[in-house]
């Protein structure tokens, strides 16, 4: 039939380990983790966990926390601020004209 997929497998065989959005959100829950760690907090986010959502985009579920974690992450969030975390860690600035590709004219 002209619906069928066009390797013969069933779409419900779809596996997230066929996803990059599923490496992302692993290596992104690596590295928050291991920084948690680090931090001493690494009994306090027991819902830690990488996911996908039903379009395949990586997601990393961070879940409850007590409020005595979210006022030591608070803490740990300002203190990295103060020192300039974020004017360290900023994302380039994407280019402002649009380069046209090189090649045949």
């Amino acid at each position: 039939m002209p619906t069928d997929p066009p390797s013969g497998q069933d779409a419900a065989a779809w596996s997230p380990l066929e996803s990059d959005g599923w490496y992302a959100a692993r290596n992104a829950t690596t590295a928050l983790r291991d920084a948690l760690v680090s931090a001493g907090f690494e009994k306090d986010f027991p819902y830690l966990r990488a996911e996908l959502n039903a379009f395949g985009n990586g997601l990393v579920e961070l879940g409850r926390v007590s409020p005595g974690t979210a006022e030591r992450l608070a803490e740990l969030l300002r203190l990295a601020l103060e020192h300039g975390f974020a004017h360290d860690h900023e994302e380039p600035t994407p280019p402002t004209t649009i380069e046209e590709p090189q090649g045949r004219t």
